[in-house]
């Protein structure tokens, strides 16, 4: 079956090109860029050809590496409206008055897979919105899973190194990625969220985003108050059941990216309401579960949500390399009224992320028109590979009594989380607390005809392939989850098993 074509970008064929002359890279007039400089008519080229060697050379190194999670996306711009005013749980100046708008850059994408993988892959998908605030640029680097899989960041790469290739075979190995999954059980709940129809969602405009982590909201006078925020597609959501997502991911592997360009195209601008649960710092004490775990929700009936804005995307870019695979998110780049919790995988993003960018786009990737701030003034951080700005001119590079800056604080501090206590390795265990969510997403899906075993039927289809011990391994961490789950998914793949053999 012939895949679906993706349209080209209209401005492709109507931007007009008169008069422009062409050039070298150096801006040197090019008569024919199709001719090579040589010998005679059957003799050697010539080194002198600088337009041919310069061709060649910036063809060579035309993919900059991709990354190594979400490196499958697509996205646009668009707009974030205050609709609803919270400024008594945060001075952010963005969020300061209803009405306010703020230009945004959002990028979807799968998280696993590779940038040749199909959109309708089952896998998380992110969800990142670069906000270009006056007081600098905030990401929201969510994803549309409100847990995740992990909440010891240490077990980050070894859990990603499971959801991709073998490192002898080259292959999807299922037994690597159960094996995984079942011997880190706190896992549970986000394997649940995955393996039900929410792991295929039908695209991207019809999905959640979730802040994952614990934030904080700031005052000036340093009270906060712990948050999660939500955005919420107004589109609702819409998801493939498994099979119609392997079929999708044949006929057409960018039903996702083609869905919302066209979508904006058409002026059918999709747009997120969002939310924000609060909790104070005495209810974290008395919570449950850690307000850090990144493995658990909040319970909506105990901390309700509080509608503050409207994220519309309503432009989509020009260039492809330019705007969405140079485009670099970070949960480090925050602003005043927002801070990070003491949550461990979200404290190892606010490095990891900025790191990945510096070896991915080079140390001054904040450059790139996409990434780069309405303003900034660091005369501290200079020089560097792709420096194509003034780089301070003349400016002092320290902090001198001859040319001196203006301060103005950018954080706030808070007696609540001035933190003493012995440095010690720390892996928490798995307890009964970490089914008990699993559970109660197991119930949810009960209520919904066909979703139970929609889950069920997901999850043997990709165990089946996996070798008998992870298989009993897996059926006992589902069974902890619900007896007769684990007796289902136990039936289920068994037969499927016996099939594929």
């Amino acid at each position: 079956m012939t895949p679906t074509a993706v349209p080209q970008t209209p401005a492709a064929h109507t931007q007009s090109t008169e008069g422009e002359v062409y050039t070298a890279s150096n801006g040197c007039p090019v008569f024919n860029p199709r001719a090579s400089q040589r010998v005679g008519v059957d003799g050697p080229l010539l080194l002198q050809d600088f337009h041919l060697i310069d061709l060649l050379a910036h063809f060579d190194r035309e993919r900059i590496p991709e990354r190594v999670v979400h490196a499958k996306g697509a996205g646009a711009y668009g707009t974030f409206e205050v609709t609803d005013d919270i400024s008594d749980l945060t001075c952010a100046n963005f969020l300061g008055e209803v009405g306010k708008k703020t230009k945004t850059f959002t990028r979807f994408s799968t998280v696993g897979g590779e940038r040749a993988s199909p959109d309708s892959a089952r896998d998380p998908r992110g969800f990142a919105t670069k906000l270009y605030t006056e007081d600098g640029v905030l990401d929201w680097v969510f994803n549309n899973t409100p847990v995740f899989f992990i909440r010891d960041p240490s077990k980050f790469p070894l859990f990603i190194h499971t959801q991709k290739r073998d490192p002898q075979t080259n292959l999807k190995d299922a037994t690597m990625f159960w094996d995984y999954l079942s011997t880190n059980q706190e896992s549970v709940h986000q394997v649940m969220t995955l393996f039900s129809d929410r792991g295929t969602p039908y695209g991207y405009r019809f999905m959640h985003g979730f802040s994952g982590h614990t934030f904080k909201f700031v005052k000036t006078d340093g009270s906060f108050v712990y948050v999660q925020i939500h955005l919420m597609s107004d589109q609702g959501t819409k998801n493939f059941e498994n099979d119609e997502a392997i079929k999708v991911a044949g006929e057409n592997p960018d039903f996702a990216t083609k869905d919302l360009f066209d979508a904006i195209e058409r002026g059918e601008c999709p747009s997120w309401t969002a939310y924000v649960q609060t909790m104070t710092p005495a209810q974290a004490q008395e919570f449950k579960y850690s307000v850090f775990d990144l493995t658990k929700v909040w319970p909506h009936k105990e901390f309700p949500l509080r509608k503050f804005g409207k994220l519309t995307l309503n432009k989509n870019p020009q260039n492809y390399f330019a705007e969405v695979e140079q485009a670099a998110f970070s949960p480090a780049h925050l602003v005043p009224g927002i801070e990070a919790s003491a949550d461990p995988v979200l404290q190892s993003r606010l490095f990891s992320y900025n790191d990945t960018h510096r070896h991915r786009l080079g140390v001054n990737y904040l450059q790139i028109p996409v990434n780069c701030p309405l303003k900034s003034w660091n005369p501290f951080e200079r020089d560097g590979g792709m420096r194509v700005d003034g780089n301070y001119g003349p400016f002092p590079n320290y902090q001198s009594s001859f040319a001196p800056m203006r301060y103005k604080r950018g954080w706030f501090t808070s007696e609540h989380e001035q933190w003493v206590g012995k440095a010690l390795d720390f892996s928490p265990d798995v307890t009964g607390d970490d089914y008990e969510q699993a559970r109660g997403l197991w119930n949810v899906l009960g209520k919904t005809p066909g979703q139970q075993e929609n889950l069920v039927y997901n999850v043997a289809s990709h165990l089946c392939n996996a070798n008998h011990k992870v298989q009993e391994q897996t059926f006992q961490m589902f069974s902890r989850v619900d007896t007769k789950l684990g007796e289902f998914i136990r039936d289920r793949t068994t037969k499927m098993t016996k099939k594929h053999k």
